[in-house]
């Protein structure tokens, strides 16, 4: 199937200032991020930004990029002008990948789009697809700053919390492993263009995580499940040395 990847990038940046530009082997790191993207298949790689150096930089090194407004209150308010910018059809594919994570797999890329193909019989169509992954760590568990996910029969989302769910009350040995949410979506372009204008859901509020909007207005989130964790995103300075050095004993 036919789909676009989007890459939303804003220059400001409270724990790492100027995150898009900084430097991953010789090149900006919302580059590296769209070279990896670009092994996933996509009819085309699109950078949405806030900022000319940003825009420059793509240039400089062939990636396509659009500039969007300063203003927006979400990435997915910036993904929505960009579809509009992009003159793509309410039916386009679109992928939301991180600028922040230039080890992604461009495999996980294709199978979360793969994930808003017709459903099969008596399964209803989600309007969103993201990604998980099966949680080994007990601390990873419990930390509020991992997401985790509960999902029905047909792999479409239940729940997204930052408590662990689901909770094995009797320690039952065949319950659920507790599943990681993977921060990548794929959305109809029709749909992002009416997403941000929901209203917000209380437990959105509550829990910080946009995509129970979606639940909460009754939409379906299909979820592929992955079979290893992606690689490091970049928040920190301590995250961006980290990447740098599985980048650069990747290319020895």
């Amino acid at each position: 199937m036919r789909f676009t990847v989007l890459i939303p990038a804003r220059l400001a940046s409270t724990r790492l200032p100027n995150k898009p530009l900084a430097d991953i082997g010789g090149a900006p790191m919302i580059v590296r991020v769209a070279q990896r993207a670009a092994l996933a298949g996509a009819a085309q790689v699109v950078v949405a930004c806030d900022s000319m150096q940003i825009m420059a930089a793509c240039a400089a090194h062939g990636v396509k990029a659009v500039l969007t407004r300063v203003d927006h209150p979400s990435g997915s308010d910036r993904l929505a002008e960009a579809c509009d910018i992009l003159g793509l059809t309410d039916d386009a594919v679109v992928v939301n990948v991180q600028g922040d994570e230039p080890l992604i797999d461009p495999e996980l890329i294709s199978q979360v789009a793969q994930l808003l193909h017709l459903p099969k019989l008596n399964q209803p169509m989600a309007v969103i697809g993201t990604a998980s992954h099966a949680i080994e760590s007990i601390a990873d568990q419990s930390n509020p700053n991992i997401v985790k996910v509960v999902l029905d029969a047909h792999n479409h989302a239940l729940y997204f919390s930052r408590s662990l769910i689901p909770f094995n009350r009797d320690g039952h040995p065949n319950a659920p492993q507790p599943l990681r949410h993977v921060g990548i979506y794929s959305y109809r372009a029709g749909f992002l263009r009416q997403f941000p204008k929901l209203p917000q859901a209380p437990i959105e509020v509550s829990e910080s995580l946009e995509q129970l909007r979606a639940l909460w207005h009754g939409y379906k989130i299909a979820v592929h499940i992955a079979s290893q964790a992606p690689g490091p995103g970049v928040d920190t300075p301590e995250d961006l040395e980290r990447v740098r050095q599985i980048w650069a004993s990747a290319s020895h």
